[in-house]
């Protein structure tokens, strides 16, 4: 017995002349899932989500500008913040007519996302956090020592260990690093080979630097995010890896704090927990979905 798998589309639209590139499955009229990916990667990371859960949601997953098939205009030539990114991901929305739709929020995604949150909090349905973080205590030390270091100067001394960050071995360190040795076999070196190659790009160490000289401007906005989490009652599930040494799970648990009905599941793998669980945080996501936001009015 076969089951049908729905077919992702790759499409592109027009987002303030910038062309934006994204993934799209699933029924038109289906409840809406927006993934939004983390860096270093694109809406690439999603590939084996999104065919797991086409069946009953529209899943719409784009490339941020900058990253991925999407335009990546100089730095000179757009300004490469979070708050820009934020606002122009409210406007792609828009221009698919997206309404109403609940949050898969990743890394970079995740301050992006809530931003967007905050903005329209009338439009999301619901948050899954795969690892994507907004407390203080889900910053993991060693890991964000240099980008710290960038943000409070930005200096050659402080660009220089942060560009390692963006390297095929710091991108591959990413990929690696937390996940058991029985679950490496499932990492696929094409994965960071493919991130690393858009990442080599002319024009991306201005635009990657200035977006992380400009990650302080997230943590300023925690307290927002955090209100926000307990006015709205937003339901959020969280599915995380545990061995991520960015994003260390205390973040995960932290939100309880501010949504005490949050779902919190800590999963043995790392930073980019879909490359080796995929299957289960489909499986958890449906069942958050289905008994959380329903699947039809």
């Amino acid at each position: 017995m076969t089951s049908t798998v729905l077919p992702t589309h790759h499409r592109t639209v027009k987002v303030r002349d910038h062309e934006i590139a994204y993934r799209e499955a699933g029924p038109a009229d289906a409840p809406v899932l927006l993934l939004l990916h983390g860096f270093p990667t694109s809406s690439h990371m999603f590939r084996d989500l999104i065919p797991r859960l086409a069946d009953s949601y529209r899943l719409i997953a784009p490339d941020h500008l900058g990253f991925g098939l999407s335009a990546a205009p100089s730095a000179a030539d757009f300004d490469y913040t979070f708050a820009e990114l934020a606002a122009l991901t409210a406007e792609f929305t828009e221009a698919l007519g997206l309404d109403r739709f609940a949050l898969y929020i990743q890394d970079y995604g995740s301050p992006i996302g809530l931003r967007l949150a905050l903005a329209h909090p009338e439009r999301i349905t619901a948050i899954i956090s795969q690892n994507g973080n907004a407390y203080e205590e889900g910053l993991g030390t060693e890991a964000w020592a240099p980008v710290r270091a960038l943000i409070e100067e930005r200096t050659p001394e402080t660009e220089e260990p942060v560009r390692a960050i963006r390297s095929l071995d710091g991108i591959r360190w990413q990929y690696e690093t937390g996940v058991p040795a029985e679950y490496r076999d499932l990492l696929d070196p094409g994965a960071w080979h493919h991130d690393a190659a858009l990442m080599a790009r002319e024009g991306q160490d201005d635009i990657q630097l200035g977006l992380i000289a400009d990650y302080g401007s997230n943590f300023a906005l925690y307290p927002a995010f955090q209100e926000y989490f307990r006015t709205s009652r937003v339901p959020l599930l969280a599915v995380w890896g545990e061995g991520d040494q960015v994003f260390v799970p205390a973040g995960a648990e932290a939100f309880r704090r501010d949504l005490p009905d949050a779902e919190i599941h800590l999963l043995p793998t790392g930073h980019f927990a879909l490359e080796t669980h995929a299957p289960a945080i489909a499986a958890l996501i449906g069942d958050f979905l289905a008994r959380r936001v329903p699947l039809r009015p």
